[in-house]
């Protein structure tokens, strides 16, 4: 390199690096929004996305089905069948505040629907997202956007939705007194049935959208805006799936062998018997006679009837004599026809394998030869506690802090009715160790010995109502005790009279030493 290239200076590349200062509340929203890849953003060519397969064709096979009617019904039946209820989520002394939110939530509870109970909304849905693997609720708000009337989309197949879209949106969540903010993408849902189009927004959304095109606008007649909904999927696929998904096989296999069993009345072997004939023919007469006897032989009228059969030759020769005579032969083919339904097997083992999808004992579906009442409550101690009791928690969770959220109720929550599962023989011992250890108040006992008839309990007005029954035993022991030592002490006083009146001064010293110990002992120094 020469001196006047190493004297002059070098070109050099200069990038100035500045950090982007965020203020908090962006840090805020970035932090709570989700960044992840979802198969929904990279398979799908727009925005809508298509079912994975004909929903359609999932009810045919529900509907054809012999066990899967069934399961949904045990499902629906279970599950929301017995109602909601509403209680308080802390056992504190009730305020007039806490009763005006208690009477305020079973209002919403029972105006949400009109046309019938709420809890048969939510029947209804669990029995569509069985069958269909997914379920939808329109939610309808008042002019003060509270919400006020749900209803169940009674065709689902007719339902699709999109991935959740860009931009995110500023989601608020009431959470025990304050609002929290989060960031959300919501989805769009249309209805296309007959050749109409009604688009709706995903429930929480607070945008503007016009339900003819499902575009957002920043004004809109309200007749025009798009109601919410809320999907209720199993599993984590947009349109869900449903729990027999695995067992579609059986499902058709069983319909298909119902199917042959039946058609068989149709168009299955149904001739008992051939008569064969050697050597010669009916006559006309006797065939005639022969099918006539067996279209009447049905009912009393062909019993220990008999019929005669004619036989002609078939000889064309010309001889005098017949050397040859025809023969009649019954045969009997009862024997080959099919007796009873085939496949009997392959459906019993088809039907355990899609009950066996539910998580159903044969109890909940309707066979209960097996059971005895020991395995009966097993069965139901472990459905509810696996199944049912998870399922409720689910759905009170979307009314608690979906539908309601925005209500902001703080002491009250919506819960769904669960039966009594309870083991008679079980809580008996129990209350016998309790009562033994003392635990038992009166309010208590009367309670459980009320419900378990039937009846409503009051409780015992008076304060002793809510002692222990041990401690009030004990009490009342000590005051029998007490009542003891008072007369006893009276009963010296009346014997030291007696002896200082008899002037046996060797006794009185005695007689007053022990009416002081009973005082002592009465004061409880000893």
């Amino acid at each position: 390199m020469s001196d006047e290239a190493k004297r002059s200076p070098q070109p050099m590349g200069v990038r100035v690096i500045k950090a982007y200062q965020q203020s908090q509340d962006e840090k805020v929203e970035k932090a709570l929004a989700t960044t992840q890849v979802t198969k929904e953003d990279v398979t799908n060519a727009g925005d809508w996305i298509t079912p994975p397969l004909d929903l359609r064709g999932l009810k045919q096979m529900v509907t054809q089905s012999t066990i899967l009617p069934q399961c949904t019904r045990a499902y629906r039946n279970n599950i929301s069948g017995f109602g909601i209820g509403v209680r308080y989520k802390d056992d504190t002394e009730e305020t007039p505040e806490m009763a005006a939110e208690f009477s305020r939530m079973e209002e919403l509870i029972e105006l949400l629907n009109l046309d019938g109970d709420t809890k048969e909304v939510f029947e209804d849905i669990i029995e569509a997202r069985e069958t269909y693997g997914i379920a939808y609720l329109e939610v309808i708000r008042n002019i003060g956007g509270e919400v006020s009337q749900i209803e169940f989309v009674r065709d689902t197949p007719s339902i699709t939705m999109t991935r959740p879209l860009e931009p995110y949106q500023t989601a608020h969540f009431w959470y025990k007194g304050r609002f929290e903010k989060r960031q959300k993408k919501y989805r769009k849902f249309r209805q296309q049935l007959n050749g109409h189009t009604v688009y709706f927004k995903e429930f929480g959304d607070k945008r503007i959208m016009d339900k003819r095109d499902g575009q957002y606008v920043e004004q809109l007649d309200i007749e025009h805006q798009a109601n919410e909904l809320i999907d209720f999927p199993i599993g984590t696929e947009p349109y869900g799936e449903v729990r027999w998904i695995g067992q579609v096989l059986s499902a058709d296999g069983a319909r298909k062998a119902e199917f042959l069993n039946n058609n068989y009345f149709n168009n299955g072997r149904h001739t008992p018997l051939m008569i064969m004939i050697k050597g010669g023919t009916l006559t006309e007469e006797s065939f005639e006679k022969l099918q006539h006897y067996m279209n009447d032989i049905k009912g009393a009228a062909g019993q220990h009837a008999f019929i005669i059969l004619e036989t002609e030759s078939t000889d064309n020769t010309l001889d005098f004599e017949v050397t040859s005579k025809p023969e009649i032969e019954v045969k009997d083919l009862a024997s080959i026809l099919q007796t009873d339904e085939l496949f009997q097997a392959y459906l019993d083992n088809s039907r355990r394998k899609m009950q066996s999808a539910f998580l159903l004992p044969d109890l909940y579906v309707g066979y209960t030869t097996d059971f005895n009442r020991a395995t009966a409550q097993t069965a139901m101690e472990v459905t509810e506690k696996q199944v049912f009791q998870p399922e409720r928690k689910s759905l009170a969770w979307i009314i608690n802090n979906k539908l309601f959220n925005e209500f902001g109720f703080q002491h009250t929550e919506a819960y769904f009715l669960e039966p009594d599962i309870s083991n008679t023989d079980d809580l008996v011992k129990i209350l016998t160790i309790c009562n033994a250890a003392g635990g038992f108040t009166p309010n208590k006992a009367k309670q459980l010995a009320l419900e378990a008839i039937g009846e409503v309990s009051e409780n015992y007005p008076e304060e002793w109502g809510d002692i222990p029954l041990a401690y009030l035993n004990r009490a009342q022991s000590a005051t029998d005790a007490l009542s003891g030592f008072l007369a006893m002490a009276s009963g010296m006083n009346n014997a030291i009279a007696k002896a200082q009146h008899n002037n046996d001064d060797d006794i009185v010293p005695v007689l007053k030493e022990i009416r002081r110990l009973l005082k002592r002992m009465e004061r409880g120094e000893e």
